[in-house]
């Protein structure tokens, strides 16, 4: 399209001066400046400016490299304009005079413009590609967390304690729930929250599973996660996925198990580690067909709102599923 742009404007000054009835040389020389004019241009925005801002390259050296190619260029422009100019001597002087203001004046300014506008309109596409990923990576992530499955085993779970003991450890449960319950509900919409509130919704979590597993001597929960931190933000329902998977794969009522968390920030850094026994899950068991769907949503949001900002790793062998994340907040 650049090309087509720029053969155009060379044919349409063409023909007014053709029209005209200028002399031979004008339109040689019109020729000439333009058509080179043109490869400078799609030489910078395809080539020269993109490498310039590779090397994070300011205007003034875009201009000078123009202006050395320009002041090259001048001679071998010459050779042609030879062949229609009497006085030889002046030919590269007469070239010079109409080529260097056009390139200096109009090619460079021109280049420098597009290539901006261009560069503009590439980052508001990428945003876009960004908030439309993230719309349907939270959409989904929503999806794979609010499930009856997961609603039935708390009031399964809070039930179960009411035969068992005194309302009190009930009314915990509840209370526990409904934190969560508003907290996905609200807070969870928003990009970013602090990450106290993050991480309330984290132990909330593992208290209301912890009801459903200290009837059993053969699971052990160990958990290191910080209570104070600074002004942080993250982006909300990041680390639940880790730990859902845990209590998910990594206990059983009936063999020995186990889950291990840990969550600190150093220096703006987050740490967060998290290892469970594997259990394999029945063939009956419904949640055997969504293994791995949240933490594959997760991945995608890392990748999307937290680029080249953080690591994830994930091991797993036939006895532990370990997952390490550093997120710089």
């Amino acid at each position: 399209m650049d090309l087509s742009f720029g053969i155009g404007c060379w044919f349409i000054g063409l023909f007014f001066l053709i029209t005209s009835r200028s002399h031979s040389q004008l339109l040689v020389l019109w020729t000439l400046v333009v058509l080179s004019a043109v490869g400078i241009v799609i030489y910078s925005l395809y080539y020269l400016l993109p490498k310039l801002q590779e090397k994070q390259k300011k205007f003034r050296d875009f201009f000078w490299t123009i202006f050395a190619i320009s002041l090259v260029s001048v001679l071998p422009l010459s050779v042609p304009a030879l062949f229609f100019f009497n006085q030889t001597n002046e030919v590269i002087f007469i070239v010079a005079m109409f080529h260097l203001p056009t390139q200096l004046l109009v090619s460079i300014p021109l280049s420098w413009f597009l290539f901006k506008k261009r560069l503009m309109r590439q980052n508001e596409i990428a945003s876009l590609r960004t908030e439309l990923g993230q719309s349907d990576a939270n959409l989904t992530f929503l999806k794979s967390q609010i499930n009856p499955h997961f609603l039935f085993n708390a009031l399964n779970t809070l039930y179960g304690t009411a035969l068992q003991e005194n309302a009190e450890r009930t009314g915990e449960g509840i209370q526990r729930l409904g934190d969560m319950m508003r907290f996905m509900l609200h807070e969870n919409t928003q990009d970013k929250i602090s990450l106290m509130r993050e991480v309330e919704y984290l132990n909330n979590y593992i208290a209301l599973q912890t009801l459903r597993t200290s009837m059993s001597d053969k699971i052990t929960l160990i958990t290191e996660i910080e209570e104070q931190f600074e002004n942080y933000d993250i982006t909300p329902m990041l680390l639940i996925p880790f730990v859902e998977n845990a209590f998910k794969h990594g206990i059983s009522l009936q063999k020995s198990s186990y889950i291990k968390i840990s969550l600190q920030v150093r220096d703006h850094v987050l740490f967060f580690d998290v290892s469970n026994s594997i259990n394999p899950k029945s063939d009956n068991d419904p949640e055997k067909l969504k293994s791995g769907v949240g933490l594959e949503n997760v991945r995608q949001r890392l990748s999307l709102l937290y680029r080249d900002r953080h690591e994830l790793m994930i091991h797993e062998n036939a006895n532990e599923f370990f997952v390490h994340l550093t997120l710089h907040l």
